[in-house]
């Protein structure tokens, strides 16, 4: 081969792997929204609901405050082992890539390049380090005088997600 196509190849492969090392580094991003609901009932039995439905999922109450209407739950996420295991052999793929343009390079580094191959688990190991932590929960009602009540819910997107699957709630944008 020659050295323009060995070079860009090179280059394509180094940002290939900046973009794995952003995508592992987001893997344990916190992602933390806020919805609003809006109860079809009153409040208090949207916030009776809610709370035996995240007691249901393994949170514990921690505190209610009733001056300010706030409900606070909190329980540990696990790291998911499918997506360490997942991470890890994406590192290992883009440190093969990166390994075989640089043995197109520099030959000489034929002794010693696989030896980068061993760096690849601690994608998996960084994930399952940081991902496993406690999350918090709160729900707290919005008084408003021209209309209803609004419960807002400030959790991680995923168990906003299971949420709004699994019970029958209105949203508001």
């Amino acid at each position: 081969m020659n050295l323009p196509v060995i070079s860009s190849t090179f280059f394509l492969t180094l940002l290939m792997m900046i973009g794995l090392f952003f995508f592992i580094r987001a893997s344990v991003k916190d992602r933390t929204k806020q919805i609003q609901l809006l109860p079809a009932e009153s409040e208090d039995v949207l916030i009776k609901k809610l709370q035996e439905y995240f007691e249901a999922r393994a949170y514990q109450l921690t505190s209610v405050d009733p001056e300010t209407k706030q409900v606070a739950f909190k329980g540990y996420v696990q790291p998911s082992l499918f997506l360490a295991i997942l991470l890890s052999l994406l590192a290992i793929i883009g440190l093969s890539c990166l390994i075989l343009v640089l043995l197109l390079l520099f030959p000489d580094f034929n002794r010693f390049a696989w030896l980068l191959l061993l760096i690849a688990p601690l994608a998996g190991v960084f994930y399952w380090q940081k991902a496993g932590r406690w999350e918090n929960i709160m729900l707290q009602v919005i008084a408003r005088s021209d209309r209803p009540n609004l419960v807002r819910v400030t959790a991680h997107r995923d168990e906003l997600i299971q949420l709004q699957e699994n019970l029958a709630v209105k949203i508001l944008d």
